[in-house]
């Protein structure tokens, strides 16, 4: 057993010096021969590494605004991926700030419910001015003293808003880290007691908040962004109830924490039915907004992931065919070339299966060293990416496994019918083929 076992191995590394030597010596030949392959790889592992990256970076985003956060919209993704269609979401009521507070207050399981004006639709963009700095377009949200609590953000800088600021109207703003660190942080400034416009108004930064999970360059930035109180955010932006936005309504959404001794499931319930009294729906009518959890983001997220690997599967395998069908025509040419070696290895002993299995190592050589190839070009390009981009990136080693597994089995699979034809042929014919 142990001597059979030792035979196999001695002439499978005879078989993989054979295919390394057939490999020098047609050097382009093989290079043509792998560049398929090389493509192949090259794209699985490159956008498995940025789709992975990306996927965690995004999932951590989520995460951040904790598992019990329950939000409502008028209309979001969730509706989206269940069907419905624009035309019937546009027709939705607006929310509104007392929404948020019926919640509240009608709600026992509820311990907070903050409103947010200018999100959870289309944003509420402005630029931020100092002096003669300015920002990029940034979200600006009205919202109450509650936001950094329910948010789950962490003050770097001076304070948040308070009740008393919220119910007077104060032109004050709290900046989140992106505009503090595009007007402020270069030059070394305190930004707290500092004035700054947002579009026609002044006003007062009483504080900042610190960075949060980031999605790595792709879409806008968790940090730009900055509060103010939803109080003055309708003196400046004006009323949710009658400003029309780019949907008919202004954006709005309702963040809700539920008690620490109730379910979630218990508060959604609850929310669930104060809105639907608000918006006096009976019972054969569906609710006309979305209750939006992490897990049913992270749901909607899920499918959206495994489609677009299952597309990146499918674009990379046309590049593996391709490079198969070379592997295929270059073996099936090197059968040829290679005849009479057969006719001599046969006439002196060698067996059909020693044959099959020296031809099938060839290509399975051929295509691992694409494999390896792709895996160190799409690894590369994975990193240059991270550097230039700060795109998240993620190198799991079943990538890399995937990547080999791959090439080799197209070797395996493209490689079979040459292999079986030369273990097929005829010593004597091959002997006397010229």
């Amino acid at each position: 057993m142990i001597r059979d076992l030792g035979k196999r191995l001695s002439l499978f590394r005879e078989t993989a010096e054979m295919a390394f030597d057939t490999l020098r010596a047609n050097k382009m030949r093989s290079a043509l021969t792998v560049l398929g392959v090389v493509i192949g790889i090259t794209s699985i592992v490159s956008m498995t590494a940025l789709i992975r990256g990306f996927d965690e970076s995004l999932r951590d985003s989520i995460r951040a605004f904790g598992p019990r956060t329950i939000f409502v919209q008028r209309f979001g993704a969730l509706s989206f991926s269940s069907g419905a269609s624009f035309l019937e979401l546009v027709k939705r009521p607006p929310l509104t700030v007392d929404d948020g507070l019926a919640i509240e207050r009608l709600a026992p399981t509820v311990a907070i419910a903050d409103t947010w004006l200018g999100t959870g639709g289309p944003p509420t963009q402005q630029r931020i001015f100092y002096g003669e700095e300015r920002t990029a377009p940034i979200v600006v949200m009205g919202v109450s003293d509650k936001y950094v609590e329910v948010n789950f953000a962490k003050i770097l800088l001076g304070r948040s808003l308070t009740p008393q600021e919220v119910q007077r109207r104060r032109p004050v703003v709290v900046l989140g880290h992106g505009p503090y660190e595009a007007l402020f942080q270069p030059k070394g400034i305190d930004p707290v007691g500092k004035f700054v416009r947002i579009g026609a108004l002044r006003y007062q930064i009483i504080g900042v908040v610190d960075k949060r999970p980031s999605m790595g360059g792709f879409g806008p930035s968790p940090d730009d962004f900055a509060i103010i109180p939803y109080t003055a955010y309708r003196k400046q932006f004006g009323s949710e109830r009658i400003r029309g936005g780019q949907f008919g309504a202004a954006s709005v959404m309702i963040a809700v924490v539920p008690r620490d001794d109730v379910s979630r499931d218990d508060a959604m319930r609850e929310v669930e039915a104060v809105m639907r009294i608000r918006h006096g729906l009976t019972l054969d009518k569906p609710n006309d907004f979305d209750l939006v959890t992490q897990d049913a983001i992270l749901k909607v997220w899920d499918q959206i992931s495994q489609a677009v690997l299952l597309s990146l599967v499918v674009i990379s395998s046309i590049a593996l065919m391709v490079g198969g069908i070379g592997v295929m025509s270059i073996m099936t040419i090197s059968v040829t070339e290679r005849t009479r070696e057969i006719g001599v290895r046969k006439a002196i002993g060698a067996r059909r299966a020693e044959i099959l299995f020296q031809f099938l190592i060839e290509a399975i050589v051929l295509t691992s060293v694409g494999g390896v190839i792709g895996i160190l070009l799409g690894s590369s390009i994975g990193f240059l990416v991270n550097v230039v981009s700060g795109f998240p990136i993620s190198m799991p080693w079943w990538s890399f496994a995937l990547g080999l597994g791959f090439s080799a089995g197209v070797g395996i699979f493209f490689g079979m019918l040459p292999a079986w034809r030369a273990s097929r042929l005829d010593p004597i014919e091959a002997l006397r083929y010229e």
